[in-house]
This record gives structure tokens, C-alpha cells and sequence, in this order.
């Protein structure tokens, strides 16, 4: 995957999020992440209030939206239409969950936006990432966030790194991913729109839009 392959407006269908006037402002998707909490909260006090209960401060729930009483959720946080938040749910904060998503039982969030549909409904850690329209997360994947030398994450393009600056960076998964149950996304991972990811895998650099990946070095197009 090339740099321009990464774009924000490559990954993703903004018009499937509400937080399409955040992502506009910048280049790289990763760019986002730092400034996730700050617009959850100016959004949030501009919400319909005919629309969105606020429970208490930082939080707003669409009142369409379906929450679990044993979910944990954390502030600031913005859950929208027809989502749906599931027995022992746990939302760290810092998420924008969108329109019609799952988050499911034991699935844990921080410092995400999901776009709308988009569904990790079994048992998933999602931490400092962007999950595009329609994508899905199998059972038990997760997004590693966090190096395990604890160096500064890089994104390794087809045409050089970039240098994100950042400790904490999971992964940016485009429209209509889908991750296969039990694999981990490691840190600076960048996913192609439309590309399955096999069950079991460890996903390292970057992964071409309409792809499948299947193991390391064994990545094949899709067949139209």
C-alpha cells in the first residue's frame, strides 16, 4: 500500500459518520486520534436534545439506541441511532460509536470512532483506532495498540514510512473490512476498503484495498 493509499478520504466514506467535520481537517487518518475527546465534546453539547439522552456529563445516547444496564461506560463518549451496546460492554472512553453499530459482550473500546454499521460484537479490544463503514471485527480480534518495545509507531508504506509520532496507534480499517475471528492487528496496521483478513492472522505494515490477506508475504487481489 502507497502513501496516497492511506488517505482519509481513500479509506473511508465520511458522508457514514458523524464525525466527517473532524476527519476533513486532516490528511492520514492516524492524525485523528489525539483529538478524539475534544470533538466528542463539542459535538456533543450541539446534539438535538429531543434526540439524545445525557445521563451525565460527556455522555450522549441516541434515544434509538439499545444499551446493556451491565455495560461500563466511561466518558466522554457518543453512541448513535440503532446502535446497539451489549451485555458487559466496556467503553473506556473517547469513542464515537455510529449509527446501527454492535458492540458486544466483552468487546472494549478507547479512543475510537466507529463508523455507521460497523459491528465488533464478540470479545474484541479496539483501542486508538478508525473502523470505516460496514466493517467487522470476528470474534476475539483485536487491535494491538502499544509496541512491545514501546518505540514510537511508524506506518510502512509501499514508498517509505512515516513517522506517526505516536506510542499509542492500533489500526485504521477501512469500508467493509472484514477481520477474521482471533487475529491481531499490530500496531501502524492500515487496512485497504473491501479486503478480508483470514482467521488467525497477524497483521503486520499495511494491506492493499480488495485484497485477501492470508498470511505474511501471501496476499492475493480479488477476483471481480
Amino acid at each position: 500500500m502507497k502513501k496516497n493509499d492511506m488517505k482519509i478520504d481513500v479509506l473511508y466514506s465520511l458522508e457514514h459518520t458523524m464525525a466527517k467535520s473532524l476527519l476533513e481537517e486532516y490528511e492520514f487518518p492516524w492524525e485523528v486520534l489525539p483529538h478524539i475527546g475534544a470533538f466528542i465534546r463539542k459535538l456533543g453539547e450541539s446534539l438535538p436534545k429531543n434526540e439524545y439522552d445525557n445521563p451525565i456529563d460527556g455522555i450522549w445516547i441516541h434515544k434509538t439506541a439499545k444499551v446493556s444496564p451491565t455495560a461500563g461506560i466511561i466518558a466522554p463518549v457518543i453512541i448513535g441511532p440503532a446502535a446497539e451496546i451489549r451485555h458487559c460492554a466496556y467503553i473506556r472512553g473517547k469513542a464515537i460509536i455510529g449509527a446501527g453499530a454492535v458492540v458486544g459482550n466483552s468487546t472494549e473500546l478507547k479512543n475510537v470512532i466507529l463508523f455507521d454499521n460497523v459491528q465488533v460484537p464478540h470479545y474484541n479490544y479496539v483501542g486508538d483506532s478508525i473502523l470505516g463503514y460496514k466493517a467487522h471485527m470476528g470474534a476475539g480480534s483485536i487491535t494491538s495498540n502499544v509496541k512491545s518495545d514501546k518505540k514510537l509507531v511508524k506506518v510502512h508504506g509501499e514508498d517509505g514510512d512515516i513517522e506517526t509520532g505516536m506510542k499509542k496507534f492500533g489500526a485504521m480499517i477501512g469500508d467493509e473490512v472484514e477481520v477474521g475471528c482471533g487475529s491481531v492487528l499490530n500496531p501502524g496496521t492500515v487496512i485497504g476498503k473491501n479486503t478480508n483478513i483470514y482467521p488467525l492472522s497477524s497483521v503486520r505494515r499495511c494491506v492493499d484495498a480488495h485484497s485477501i490477506y492470508k498470511n505474511q508475504g501471501e496476499i492475493a487481489l480479488k477476483q471481480e
